[in-house]
C-alpha cells in the first residue's frame, strides 16, 4: 500500500533534510546572491517572501515532486470542479464558488449551484441597501444604528475579523457588534450598550440547533421582548441558516432568513451569508471586493505552476518545516493593528483542518500533521513570546504581514512599525554568534570575567524560518487573497498528509458530554456517574451556586 511515508520524494527529502545539518541560511544567501530574487513570488501589489527558510532550489524541486505524487493538483482542481472531496460527510468544497463572478457553471450532483448563489446575495444586497438608507426600520418606527451578530467558531471568527480589519470602510452611522460566547458576560456587556428599537440580531447557525448561539439568541430575544414586545422581533432579527422550520419557530420572518449550503463549512463560510454582518459594516459593494480579492487568489492557485504558486509554495515550505524540520507550531504576526484578530481566525481554520490523526483512508497516521497556531499584531508580540522564538528550543517558523502605507499615517509610525518588522524577520534568520555577540559586549565596554558570565545569554542561534508576505496597503482586496491564501495552504498541507481538511469531528464529544451534565448542574441533584474529578467538580458546583 502507498503511504506518504514510501513515496520517492519523501525519501529524497529525508535525505536533504539530513544534508541541511549544520547549513545557515548566512550560507545560504552568501552563496546566492540572487536568492530573494528567486524565491519571491508576486500577485499584483502582493508579495510573498520565502527566501528566509531553510530551502535549497533541491528541496524545493523534491517538495514539487512530492505535492504531484500526493496529487495536490488532482485533488485541487476536484474541489473547483464541486467534487466531493469531503469525503466523511460525502460534501462537496465550494467556498470557492461563493466569490466567483463568472458564468461558468459549478455543478453538485449535476445541478450548476450559481444561480442559488447569486439568487441569495441579490437579496443580501438589497437587505443591506434598505438597513443602510432607513427603509428598514425597527418596530417603534426608529433606524436601525447598532447590529449584533451571534454566533460561534466560524460563524464569528471570519466576519469579527474582516470587520475589524475594514474598519477604515465601515458605515459610519452603523456600529456592528459580535456575541459568541455562551458565557453571559459576553452578551450581557453587548446588550449594555445598545437600545432596542436600534438594534438588529444575526442568529448565524446553520442548523439554528448550536448551543452556545441559541442561548445567546433567546437572551437576545427576551431583551428586546421585555422593552418592545413579542410582535418585535421580526423587526429586530434576522437568520444566517437553513432551518426554516427552526428559525420560523424562533419567530424569525422567513423572508429574511438568508440559506447557505452544506458545501460551506463553517470555517470557510464568511463568504456567504454569513458574511451578512460585514456587509452590513462596510456596504454592498466593499464587500464584493473583498471577494474579488479572494476569486483572483482561487484562479492564481487553480491556473499557476506549482512552482510559481504562491499558496502551493507556502502550503510546501509550512509541511517541510513540521515534517522534515520538527517545527510543532507556527507563529502569524501580522503588522497592522487592523489584522489584530487574524490568528484567531486562523487558529481555527488551520487548526480544526489539519488538527487530524486519521487519513482519508481511515488509518491513523505515523506522523505530525498540522501546527499549534498563535500570534499578536504588530510589536506587541516583540515584547511577549518572541524570546522563546529567538532563543528557545522549540523551532517556531512565522508569518510576518504588513502595509506599506497604513490607513492611518501618523508621523513615523508606519516607518517604526516595518523597520521593527524587517528587522525581526532577519534577525531570526542571521542570528548572533558567539563571536559577534563577544564583539557588542566588548563594545559596550564590558570585559573580563562580566563579559564572560553574560556572552551565552547574548548568542541567538538563528536559522529560524520565516514568511514576509507584503502588500501596498490593506484594502478589502488584499485581505481577501490573504484570506484565500491560507485557505488553499490548508488545503494544500491536508493533501500532503493525506487528510479531510473540511470535516470537524474533534469537536463533538465535548458537546455530547455537557448535553449530560447540563441537567446535572441545573437540577443540583441526583446520582453522578462520571470519573472522580467530573464528580467533584460537580458537587462544588452544586455546594456553591447555593451560596
Amino acid at each position: 500500500m502507498t503511504t506518504l511515508r514510501t513515496l520517492k520524494a519523501w525519501r529524497t527529502l529525508e535525505t536533504l533534510a539530513g544534508d541541511l545539518r549544520g547549513v545557515t541560511m548566512r550560507d545560504l544567501f552568501r552563496s546566492d546572491p540572487r536568492r530573494f530574487e528567486r524565491m519571491h513570488e508576486r500577485l499584483g501589489d502582493f508579495v510573498f517572501d520565502y527566501s528566509k527558510n531553510l530551502v535549497t532550489p533541491a528541496v524545493l524541486e523534491a517538495l514539487m515532486s512530492l505535492a504531484r505524487e500526493a496529487g495536490v493538483e488532482k485533488r485541487r482542481d476536484a474541489m473547483f470542479r464541486g467534487e466531493k472531496i469531503n469525503t466523511t460527510e460525502n460534501r462537496a468544497v465550494l467556498h470557492t464558488a461563493l466569490r466567483d463572478p463568472t458564468p461558468d457553471p459549478v455543478l453538485v450532483d449535476g445541478k450548476d449551484v450559481k444561480p442559488e448563489i447569486r439568487e441569495v446575495q441579490a437579496r443580501m444586497a438589497g437587505f443591506v441597501e434598505a438597513v443602510h438608507s432607513g427603509d428598514w426600520l425597527g418596530a417603534s418606527g426608529g433606524r436601525i444604528t447598532d447590529v449584533v451578530n451571534i454566533g460561534i467558531g466560524g460563524s464569528d471568527l471570519g466576519p469579527r475579523m474582516v470587520v475589524d480589519a475594514l474598519e477604515p470602510y465601515r458605515v459610519r452611522d452603523l456600529r456592528v457588534h459580535f456575541v459568541s460566547n455562551v458565557d453571559g458576560t459576553d452578551i450581557s456587556r453587548v446588550l449594555a450598550q445598545l437600545t432596542p428599537d436600534n438594534t438588529l440580531f444575526l442568529v448565524a447557525s446553520k442548523t439554528f440547533t448550536t448551543q452556545e448561539t441559541l442561548a445567546n439568541a433567546h437572551t437576545a430575544r427576551d431583551w428586546l421582548v421585555k422593552a418592545l414586545g413579542r410582535r418585535a422581533v421580526s423587526n429586530h432579527f434576522v437568520a444566517l441558516s437553513t432551518n426554516l422550520e427552526a428559525v420560523t419557530e424562533f419567530g424569525i420572518d422567513p423572508e429574511v432568513m438568508f440559506e447557505f449550503w452544506d458545501w460551506v463549512g463553517g470555517r470557510y463560510s464568511l463568504w456567504s451569508a454569513i458574511g451578512l454582518s460585514i456587509a452590513l459594516a462596510v456596504g454592498w459593494d466593499t464587500f464584493t471586493r473583498l471577494l474579488a480579492g479572494a476569486h483572483e487568489m482561487d484562479v492564481h492557485f487553480r491556473t499557476a505552476p506549482l512552482e510559481q504558486n504562491i499558496p502551493v509554495l507556502a502550503g510546501l515550505i509550512g509541511f517541510w518545516n513540521i515534517q522534515f524540520l520538527g517545527a510543532r507550531a507556527t507563529a502569524v504576526l501580522p503588522y497592522d493593528q487592523s489584522l489584530a484578530r487574524l490568528p484567531a481566525y486562523l487558529q481555527q481554520a488551520d487548526m480544526e483542518s489539519t488538527g487530524k490523526r486519521t487519513t482519508l483512508s481511515g488509518e491513523t497516521v505515523d506522523y505530525p500533521t498540522g501546527a499549534v497556531l498563535f500570534g499578536e499584531p504588530g510589536t506587541n508580540g516583540q515584547h511577549s513570546f518572541y524570546q522563546m522564538i529567538h532563543q528557545g528550543t522549540h523551532l517556531i517558523p512565522c508569518d510576518f504581514l504588513a502595509p506599506v502605507r497604513s490607513h492611518y499615517p501618523v508621523g513615523r509610525h508606519q516607518a517604526i512599525l516595518l523597520a521593527n518588522m524587517f528587522a525581526q524577520s532577519e534577525a531570526l534568520m542571521t542570528g548572533r554568534t558567539e563571536d559577534e555577540a563577544w564583539a557588542g559586549l566588548a563594545d559596550s565596554g564590558l570585559k573580563g570575567e562580566a563579559l564572560d558570565t553574560l556572552l551565552p545569554h547574548v548568542v541567538f542561534p538563528g536559522n529560524r524560518p520565516s514568511n514576509t508576505m507584503l502588500f501596498r496597503v490593506l484594502d478589502p482586496e488584499t485581505l481577501g487573497r490573504i484570506i484565500a491564501l491560507y485557505e488553499h495552504r490548508i488545503h494544500v498541507q491536508a493533501t500532503l498528509w493525506n487528510l479531510n481538511a473540511y470535516d470537524q469531528f474533534g469537536v463533538e464529544l465535548g458537546k455530547r458530554l455537557a448535553a449530560v451534565v447540563l441537567p446535572e448542574l441545573e437540577k443540583k441533584r441526583g446520582a453522578l456517574a462520571h470519573d472522580a474529578s467530573t464528580n467533584g467538580l460537580i458537587e462544588f458546583f452544586r455546594l456553591w451556586s447555593e451560596d
